[in-house]
């Protein structure tokens, strides 16, 4: 059985797992400079800055998933729910987690009152592609993304 729910405090060292899986699958362990205690402080502190729903196994008390999001605003939009990251840990792909996270996530953007939501994917990471085209997603070409790191 898997529960769907919001984070806790708890729950972080194992999020911050998920991030690190996340980051290895992309071929980017070497740019994670997060920390589990930053995400605590960022997330559970006096102004949270992110919200996150997880998929946990009850058998085992495991988080196997994650859903990490934040709120943006759009001037032609308005406010808009910004999904930074879904995750779920390799073992449990394919069992139907990443859509109780996204369903769960597109609930939170609709009862905090968003216009929808946002969220990239690599364009080389076609599963990830084909499970967002069931949710009858929108694709933007012409736009390019811009860091700039401090």
């Amino acid at each position: 059985m898997i529960q769907i729910r919001p984070a806790t405090e708890a729950d972080i060292p194992q999020a911050f797992g998920l991030v690190t899986e996340l980051a290895v699958y992309e071929l980017a362990a070497d740019q994670v400079t997060n920390s589990a205690e930053q995400m605590l402080e960022d997330g559970f502190g006096p102004n949270p800055l992110f919200g996150l729903i997880v998929a946990e196994d009850d058998e085992t008390g495991r988080l196997i998933g994650i859903a990490l999001y934040y709120f943006r605003y759009s001037t032609w939009k308005g406010k808009r729910l910004y999904l930074e990251d879904i995750i779920v840990t390799e073992s449990y792909r394919g069992m139907g987690i990443g859509k109780l996270l996204l369903d769960d996530t597109i609930e939170t953007a609709r009862q905090k009152g968003c216009t929808g939501m946002m969220w990239q994917v690599l364009d080389w990471n076609k599963p990830a592609i084909g499970f967002y085209q069931q949710f009858g997603t929108r694709f933007d070409d012409g736009w390019t993304n811009c860091h700039l790191d401090f």
